[in-house]
């Protein structure tokens, strides 16, 4: 008989390979410097949250963290860089709202929105403040809302750009309590907070918690509601807009994300140690000083907000016609 000699050779699976070398990535690094990218120029609450951040995250993973400030057409200038990064977890991205509302006010933003990034994790939320004067004879939400019906147009609304959460938040309210507003561009909050105390304005829906503090401690403005479904803690006199206007929701947020293409396994260290960063006591002082409150969630829970308000904001942006001034 003749007998046959087989030779096995064992095949390791290339998901196996694959998912080793993602994971012998992901314990090696970081390898060099981490590039923090903030879309927007010092001192907002976008840098001052980054600012906090980055030296914690730098402890965290042993190595520095360095805050890169690129700001310019809202934000677009500074995400390009990161969309065209390596996607090795070394160049990170610091969004804020307009992240999801360019795509339907420039039709030319030179990358996918929701493809060319990994979402990490959402960072902190902050709640818009609607204000007005305290010489105003609107004292309630529902009085403000009667003024803009009895004088439909006339009266003006404040804000910082067509496609700021003040913006777009005045214009859903204006749309689900049906009455018409001006909106008036100013270059920023300060030249919005402004007129409003002159009378130029009727009211300004104010993204900036502090602000609205500092104005109603000081007997300036008397605030009507706020844009989050709950209350905030720093005004918890002042009732959610929701309460009359049941589905409302504008909401200011800042959140951290990477080059799509970063091996999951980097995401999910990143988002480990941001996550224990952004929920811990240390950090509660920096982001009740800008009236945000701490969220920290996972990839897949960012990446569902982010799709969501795309998708929100869009049709709030085609049903106003809102354009970029």
């Amino acid at each position: 008989m003749k007998r046959l000699t087989c030779c096995l050779t064992l095949v390791t699976p290339l998901a196996a390979v694959g998912d080793a070398g993602a994971a012998a990535a992901a314990e090696n690094f970081p390898t060099r410097p981490i590039r923090l990218i903030v879309p927007a120029g010092a001192g907002g609450v976008t840098d001052i949250l980054a600012r906090y951040i980055a030296p914690k995250l730098g402890d965290a993973l042993n190595q520095q963290v360095v805050i890169d400030n690129r700001p310019g057409a809202s934000g677009i200038v500074g995400s390009l860089i990161v969309a065209k990064a390596a996607p090795d977890g070394h160049t990170l991205l610091m969004v804020f709202p307009s992240h999801v509302t360019n795509p339907s006010l420039f039709p030319d933003v030179p990358y996918d929105t929701v493809s060319a990034f990994a979402p990490i994790t959402l960072v902190s939320a902050v709640s818009p403040v609607l204000i007005v004067t305290a010489q105003s004879p609107a004292r309630t939400l529902a009085e403000l809302i009667a003024l803009g019906k009895s004088k439909p147009g006339l009266i003006n609304h404040g804000s910082t750009g067509i496609g700021s959460m003040g913006a777009l938040g005045a214009v859903l309210l204006g749309n689900m309590a049906g009455f018409k507003f001006t909106q008036v561009v100013y270059k920023g909050g300060p030249q919005a907070l402004t007129a409003l105390l002159s009378g130029e304005i009727e009211f300004y829906l104010v993204g900036s918690v502090s602000t609205a503090v500092q104005q109603v401690k000081a007997g300036r403005v008397r605030a009507l509601g706020v844009g989050a479904k709950q209350r905030n803690a720093q005004l918890p006199d002042v009732p959610p807009i929701a309460d009359l206007l049941p589905g409302y929701e504008a909401r200011g947020w800042n959140g951290i994300l990477a080059p799509a293409g970063t091996p999951r396994a980097i995401v999910e260290r990143l988002n480990q140690v941001l996550v224990k960063i952004v929920r811990s006591p240390e950090m509660a002082p920096a982001l009740v000083g800008e009236g945000a409150t701490a969220v920290g969630n996972t990839p897949a829970e960012f990446d569902a907000v982010i799709r969501a308000d795309i998708a929100k904001w869009a049709k709030i942006i085609k049903d106003s016609n809102s354009r970029p001034q």
